[in-house]
């Protein structure tokens, strides 16, 4: 139903384009010189702000009562167009740092290979929230906590891995960027929706989509690309944009959650389009419940397991 509009409306796709693949690498590129970066810390931050949105947008999302069908639209649509689209950015935005062709650069192979794999849990994730649309609530809370855990734990890993020696050399415009970069990128998605006349809730939901990127292939990028000895440090770059971008997004949530709710409930209730109040005010409850921490909600979520089994 709702999925259907939202592709026979192909505003999603369009808002993934332009945040994706025009504000984004724009943003990267002119934060590099900015802060007049070096080549290979350069082309880290440009590789980062070309790269389509990941799956932590989706997931935020749903703690925002954002649009998920817009959400899982748009990370799709800009999964799809990063084939060819970022090649394409890369190669624009780089020219004033590297004079190499950058299609000899990226391991399109690989590119394309973990765009797959980005598209996988995407596609399973609509025809879930297709046909069972109370299951597919519940894997995206478990799978929110599963996502929090091991970003953390990946963190955690590579600092030690690599050693504090390594994130010392990171220089402290990089560790700018990494903060600024995601704010501004959920500024633009806002702004992005606000042109587009979009309703709040959709307005969250693109400033999410667009600030959120597939940290995941930058890093996979970067190692495959680059000899270690030439890349150093700046293997940490996704790492702490990633560190950066989900502290961002759960500090926008939470402020959604002190203060947008009232709000949200004038919006839906004239909204004629959603789903019926009682699912709704199901859904409020469980929302609420997340914010107190991870144990509510793995009590919650062990919970309604059964019933979501049988119904499948």
């Amino acid at each position: 139903g709702q999925l259907g509009q939202q592709l026979r409306r192909p505003v999603g796709g369009l808002l993934a384009l332009l945040g994706q693949f025009v504000a984004m690498p724009l943003l990267a590129f002119l934060l590099a010189l900015l802060f007049a970066l070096d080549e290979v810390a350069a082309v880290a931050v440009l590789l980062c702000g070309c790269c389509p949105g990941g799956n932590l947008s989706n997931l935020m999302s749903v703690l925002v009562d954002g649009d998920m069908n817009l959400s899982i639209i748009m990370t799709a649509s800009s999964t799809l167009l990063a084939l060819f689209l970022m090649p394409l950015c890369l190669w624009v935005y780089s020219r004033h740092w590297i004079n190499t062709a950058l299609v000899q650069l990226l391991p399109l192979g690989a590119v394309s290979l973990t765009l797959g794999s980005t598209l996988l849990p995407i596609g399973l994730g609509v025809l879930i929230r297709y046909r069972h649309p109370r299951a597919a609530d519940l894997l995206v809370k478990i799978s929110l906590w599963s996502l929090l855990v091991t970003l953390v734990i990946l963190f955690i890993l590579t600092g030690t891995m690599l050693g504090p020696d390594l994130m010392a050399h990171i220089p402290a415009s990089v560790y700018a960027i990494a903060v600024l970069m995601p704010l501004a990128g959920y500024a633009l998605g806002y702004g992005l929706a606000t042109v587009f006349k979009m309703p709040p809730h959709c307005r969250r939901t693109v400033s999410l989509e667009t600030g959120c990127q597939n940290v995941q292939l930058c890093t996979a990028i970067l190692k495959l690309t680059f000899p270690p000895q030439l890349i150093g440090s700046m293997y940490m770059f996704p790492l702490l944009y990633a560190l950066f971008q989900s502290a961002e997004a759960g500090l926008f949530v939470l402020v959604y959650k002190m203060y947008g709710r009232d709000s949200y409930k004038q919006d839906t209730l004239g909204e004629e389009e959603d789903t019926d109040i009682s699912y709704k005010k199901l859904k409020e409850e469980e929302a609420a419940d997340t914010s107190y921490g991870t144990v509510t909600t793995e009590e919650h979520s062990s919970v309604p397991m059964e019933p979501t089994q049988t119904a499948l």
